[in-house]
């Protein structure tokens, strides 16, 4: 049985680029999530499922949820990838949204990715100018950290990307 995979779903680089960190750093093998089977991940001892989230949901989730009965003894942790700030609230309320029933006691890991509305597609864009319309609505006192950030981040490119995100997953495979 061989160590570990990297399954990963990418939408613009940034889960892509921290897959690609793991996969030096552990010497796991890494996959695309739409290029990964059930049959070939069961093959290794740990399974580290990596996924933006977009619009509260974790991409790439679903090839878990369809598969966790095949892999469910296996050791799986999953690394999301958000636009926010690490924010403790924020991250419990995805964990809640994301991981019920059989995922419910998975580890999640958070990293911040990347934000650049010149390469979003149409129907991302558009949601996150009504959503800075419907934050801008609020009194600033009141934003909380995802708001700030995304105010912050109207026309600007960010790359939020660190290696420092991916230390908390490291430790919990040691």
């Amino acid at each position: 049985m061989e160590k570990g995979i990297i399954i990963y779903q990418s939408k613009y680089g940034a889960t892509k680029k921290y897959a690609g960190w793991l996969r030096e750093m552990t010497g796991f093998a890494c996959e695309e999530t739409s290029k990964a089977a059930w049959r070939e991940a069961a093959h290794y001892e740990t399974i580290i499922v990596c996924g933006g989230i977009y619009a509260s949901g974790i991409a790439g989730l679903s090839f878990l949820k369809q598969n966790i009965n095949m892999l469910k003894n296996k050791k799986i942790v999953i690394f999301a990838v958000g636009a926010s700030p690490y924010d403790d609230k924020a991250l419990s309320q995805i964990k809640e949204h994301n991981l019920k029933n059989e995922l419910k006691h998975i580890p999640l890991y958070y990293g911040r990715g990347i934000w650049d509305e010149s390469r979003m597609k149409f129907v991302d864009r558009t949601m996150c100018k009504m959503l800075q319309k419907s934050v801008a609505k609020k009194d600033p006192s009141a934003y909380e950290p995802w708001m700030k950030a995304l105010m912050y981040s109207i026309g600007q490119t960010c790359d939020w990307t660190d290696q420092k995100y991916l230390m908390p997953l490291l430790e919990s495979l040691r």
